[in-house]
């Protein structure tokens, strides 16, 4: 149980590969994060600074349907100053359109923006908060990437549900086991017992109150 199985050996896609590739280069230089609770305890301000990011998604949203297209995320890249080859875009595209309903949502376009992050890991390349105007939204997004790399334990670029288990024992939690297993279902999405970073962004939109939408950022 909870092993890392096959996908961890093939991904899927060669952006699958690359961003295990970029997890594993930025997993050697360590993580600031000392515990899971550590993690719970950043959420209402990791919250508060994604929902900022509702703004750049209407601005892309251009014909306001509540989604980002194939040429509105091809806008979304060339504003940012980030260069990708047409397969990566649809390879992107695809990987964030979770309901492969041929949009990407709010919350898909967080965790989007979030993989552009990981994969051009490099100051000049991806400047997010003077091209987006969102203060603070580079160090939530590194805040994010630490967070993984201190779940993905032998640093293969996902994390198992044993390493997960050991996570949360280290936060000292009484019920450790159980919490551990529901976190990791959490972001098991696919069920093949092994979560990406992909997929732990997706969970982690979830534990922080963002749904696809959010008919309520208005409050925060």
């Amino acid at each position: 149980m909870g092993g890392v199985v096959g996908k961890s050996e093939s991904p899927e896609t060669k952006l699958e590969a690359k961003m295990v590739e970029a997890m594993q280069h930025r997993a050697s230089k360590g993580t600031t994060i000392k515990s899971f609770n550590s993690i719970i305890l950043k959420f209402p301000k990791i919250d508060h600074t994604l929902r900022k990011c509702k703004a750049i998604f209407e601005q892309f949203d251009e014909d306001s349907n509540g989604a980002i297209d194939h040429e509105e995320l091809k806008k979304c890249l060339h504003k940012l100053q980030v260069c990708f080859t047409e397969e990566e875009i649809e390879d992107l595209f695809k990987a964030c359109d979770m309901n492969e309903d041929m949009g990407i949502k709010f919350n898909e376009f967080i965790v989007l923006l979030c993989l552009v992050y990981l994969l051009k890991d490099n100051a000049t390349e991806f400047e997010a908060k003077s091209r987006m105007g969102v203060p603070n939204l580079e160090a939530t997004f590194e805040t994010l990437v630490d967070a993984f790399v201190l779940l993905d334990k032998n640093k293969d670029g996902y994390v198992s549900k044993t390493e997960m288990v050991q996570a949360i024992n280290e936060s000292g939690e009484r019920s450790s086991g159980p919490i551990a297993t529901k976190r990791f279902e959490e972001m098991d999405w696919d069920k093949n017992g092994s979560v990406s970073f992909k997929e732990f962004l997706f969970a982690f939109t979830t534990w922080v109150g963002i749904e696809e939408v959010g008919d309520n950022d208005e409050h925060h």
